[in-house]
């Protein structure tokens, strides 16, 4: 198994960039969702209530500034762009801790599971994808740990699915079949809600090893 695909997403709710190495930390992927869409009273907003939000792409240069569509993130252009998308009133605003995160810090994915799936993983919005994975084997990884380079990344549960994954990533036309295949054949969950055990450098092609239950604490920096 190896690391195929690493996602980012510098804006919640937009689509995000794809890269090929990361630091992960405790906080995840540096940069990931550090800007959320919030409405007058300071309330977060997504693309659950606000799909229009998918549409834009958010991306970090390398001047570690975000862009969304290419555009500085500051820009009044932008800021046009995000009340069109989810309402008069709302805006970007900076969050660096754990809150932005719906469950937890990592979403991970196989190639297998996707597959069975049928659909493009941009509507999964994971952060890793593992590659050269059977079928549904990701779903028997619950609780387990998968050793990705120098990093250790927790595996906790599955992930209960939203409207979210209703919406076609390229042609932002909804397909509500989507959820109702989810619901019906997968229980309403797919994908594994994820944390950072041991933090590392992780690039992709790094192979990637599911780690024994019994997995010394050590490895896992605890």
């Amino acid at each position: 198994m190896n690391v195929a695909e690493l996602w980012r997403y510098p804006v919640k709710s937009m689509a995000g960039e794809k890269l090929e190495m990361a630091e992960i930390s405790a906080l995840g992927l540096p940069g990931d969702r550090e800007l959320v869409v919030v409405d007058g009273s300071g309330r977060i907003l997504t693309a659950r209530s606000r799909p229009g939000l998918l549409r834009h792409r958010a991306t970090i240069g390398e001047d570690g500034r975000v862009r969304i569509d290419g555009l500085d993130w500051e820009s009044r252009e932008v800021a046009r762009w995000v009340r069109a998308a989810a309402g008069p009133g709302t805006r970007l605003q900076r969050m660096t801790g754990a809150a932005r995160f719906d469950v937890m810090p990592l979403l991970v994915t196989t190639d297998g599971a996707v597959d069975v799936l049928g659909v493009d993983v941009r509507r999964l919005r994971p952060n890793l994808v593992i590659g050269g994975v059977d079928g549904l084997a990701e779903r028997g990884w619950e609780g387990r740990h998968l050793a990705v380079a120098t990093a250790v990344v927790g595996l906790a549960d599955l992930r209960a699915r939203c409207i979210m994954t209703t919406w076609d990533p390229e042609t932002g036309a909804q397909d509500i079949n989507v959820l109702a295949r989810i619901r019906r054949d997968f229980g309403g969950k797919f994908a594994l809600n994820a944390w950072v055990a041991r933090p590392g450098r992780v690039a992709v092609g790094d192979a990637v090893t599911v780690l024994d239950p019994a997995m010394p604490k050590f490895l896992c920096g605890a």
